[in-house]
């Protein structure tokens, strides 16, 4: 595997962590949010990935790394609450939150920093050996 690839792998990383630190914090920014229908209620949303390594080994034109599918809404249940006199609620006095855990999207968030931390370590040990590599073609 070449020092493009690691470099490669490494961009890859930190575009697919940057997207799942987003929908981790879209997630918390939403948390709290509360609606008087079971159909606009937010969901939290999780983001898929794949590795391409598989694709770029049996194709030589395609690059390795982590490809992002897509991202997907939960389907745990909503939390349904008996609220009649909130300005929300339904005709029946329901009203609706997410499915948002809070405390494992911020374990989550941690998890998805470190990664992305690591990516950027990656990347910036390449780019020194990059620069060494040129070095020794100098002398």
């Amino acid at each position: 595997m070449s020092l493009f690839n690691v470099m490669n792998i490494a961009t890859t990383g930190i575009t697919a962590e940057g997207v799942r630190l987003n929908t981790t914090a879209s997630n918390i920014a939403n948390a709290n949010s509360v609606s008087s229908s079971y159909e606009d209620t937010y969901r939290a949303r999780k983001p898929v990935f794949a590795a391409a390594m598989d694709q770029a080994m049996n194709n030589q034109n395609a690059t390795p790394g982590v490809k992002v599918e897509g991202i997907v809404e939960s389907n745990k249940p909503l939390q349904i609450e008996h609220n009649p006199d909130h300005p929300m609620a339904d005709a029946e006095g329901y009203i609706y939150k997410p499915n948002v855990n809070v405390v494992e999207e911020m374990a989550d968030m941690l998890s998805a920093s470190k990664a992305y931390e690591t990516n950027v370590q990656l990347a910036d040990t390449t780019k020194r050996i990059f620069r060494r590599v040129l070095m020794l073609g100098r002398a």
